[in-house]
């Protein structure tokens, strides 16, 4: 029996926005971070933040923005890998393997970091959100460099040596 277990947090990420006020071709612009800490909701899925929207504000004159770079973290990753083997002895050189084995056994999804393009924010006229435009929002998974496959797999297989 064999098992690969990975836990690792998320992968950092910066913050943007808009570059049209920054008037500086070819660079990146950071937002406005306008809460001294940024609640992680957790969220998953189209129309779901991931963290706090009102943490960050666009940034309008011809500056960079206060957020630091990498300063949030991506969803983490748990992986489980599972196998098990079992030798028959068939006859005195001739052996029998049998191998099951489970990628991603438990089958937990992998997400991708959120969208982080605060500029993609519409609020309606009272201050509530009208539309995230993929900002907060996890839209993607990541692969595990399995090949581009990440779901449930299971593999079952015979082995004859002599």
């Amino acid at each position: 029996m064999n098992n690969l277990l990975s836990f690792y947090s998320g992968s950092p990420f910066t913050v943007t926005s808009s570059a049209n006020s920054l008037l500086l071709p070819g660079s990146t612009q950071t937002a406005d971070q306008i809460k001294p800490s940024v609640a992680k909701t957790g969220g998953a899925g189209k129309g779901q933040s991931f963290f706090d929207p009102f943490a960050f504000a666009p940034v309008t004159d011809a500056r960079f923005g206060t957020a630091a770079l990498n300063s949030i973290r991506g969803p983490g990753v748990a992986n489980w890998d599972f196998g098990l083997f079992r030798e028959f002895a068939m006859r005195e050189r001739w052996k029998l393997q049998f191998r099951a084995e489970a990628f991603n056994f438990s089958n937990t999804p992998h997400f991708a970091n959120p969208g982080a393009n605060r500029s993609n924010l519409s609020l309606n006229p009272d201050g509530s959100v009208r539309d995230l435009g993929g900002f907060t929002e996890i839209t993607s998974t990541i692969n595990l460099a399995r090949d581009g496959i990440d779901e449930r797999q299971f593999r079952v297989g015979l082995r004859l040596s002599f």
